[in-house]
């Protein structure tokens, strides 16, 4: 107690009161004495009081202009936005056209049945039946989880959000399980689709998706239901609820209704002919 009270007694070192006590008395402590000094103060008060009025009223001038430029590229962003959405809607309907008339022209030919089979396995054409639908989100509280887990090296902020490689073992599932058709949030996989990221988001065939992540499969709704869950992927999927608090709803369903694929295009597999020799077999 003795040094606390010490110590608030004399807040100030004793050198440097004796300091301020010889300015004080040789007259040099204080505010300027002579003329010279106080125009001097005066004149760098000035200065720095024109300093900050300069300033200020220099950002009040570039203020309404730096708004009209923020506001001149929102608009320019959101005029090339809608011009490419209307191009990619024009792009799927002439998809759709050159689709119903190979469908059409395949039908006078007699094929009509293989061709909508190979439609549907390819992801080509519109399905509809019974499956199930899982969804898949991140966890309320994206924070949880612990660190130096495997999980947080994929360049994500936190263990508890949905992966690319989540939703890749929940695809691989549903196909082992006996899905004939899926879809992630609209959009239909194909042989050629691809689940990746892009920094925090996931890509789908290029296109980013938000949680939660719905992912429709038809097949035998109840068959394909119980084989994910009982799979290594369902169990993986039910590992990331217990641990992770990733919130995941698996039910069946009477008709489920997917999309077809914007997009299927083969640049090089060619189809071998009857009369074409297979190259590369024994």
């Amino acid at each position: 107690m003795s040094l606390i009270t010490n110590v608030m007694d004399h807040s100030l070192d004793e050198g440097y009161a004796e300091a301020a006590a010889r300015k004080q008395a040789d007259g040099s402590g204080g505010m300027p004495k002579t003329l010279r000094a106080k125009l001097g103060l005066a004149g760098g008060l000035v200065l720095a009081a024109l300093v900050v009025t300069v300033g200020a009223a220099q950002a009040r001038v570039e203020a309404p202009v730096v708004a009209k430029e923020r506001e001149e590229l929102i608009d320019r962003i959101d005029r090339e936005t809608e011009a490419a959405d209307k191009l990619e809607d024009g792009i799927d309907a002439l998809r759709a056209e050159v689709s119903a008339r190979q469908r059409e022209a395949l039908r006078r030919s007699g094929q009509s049945n293989r061709t909508d089979l190979v439609g549907v396995l390819a992801g080509a054409v519109a399905v509809h039946g019974p499956g199930v639908k899982l969804v898949v989100n991140d966890a309320k509280d994206t924070s949880t989880g612990g660190d130096g887990d495997a999980r947080s090296t994929t360049g994500f902020s936190d263990t508890g959000r949905v992966r690319d490689r989540d939703m890749q073992r929940v695809v691989n599932g549903l196909w082992e399980s006996g899905a004939e058709a899926i879809s992630i949030n609209g959009q239909r996989l194909t042989a050629l689709s691809a689940i990746r990221a892009a920094g925090d988001a996931i890509l789908v065939d290029n296109r980013p998706l938000v949680p939660p992540y719905t992912v429709f499969a038809v097949g035998d709704g109840r068959q394909l239901s119980s084989r994910f869950q009982n799979s290594s992927d369902g169990l993986y999927l039910h590992a990331l609820q217990e641990n992770y608090d990733i919130r995941t709803a698996l039910s069946v369903e009477d008709d489920l209704r997917l999309p077809a694929a914007p997009s299927v295009i083969v640049r090089t597999a060619q189809p071998i002919t009857e009369t074409a020799p297979e190259k590369g077999t024994s």
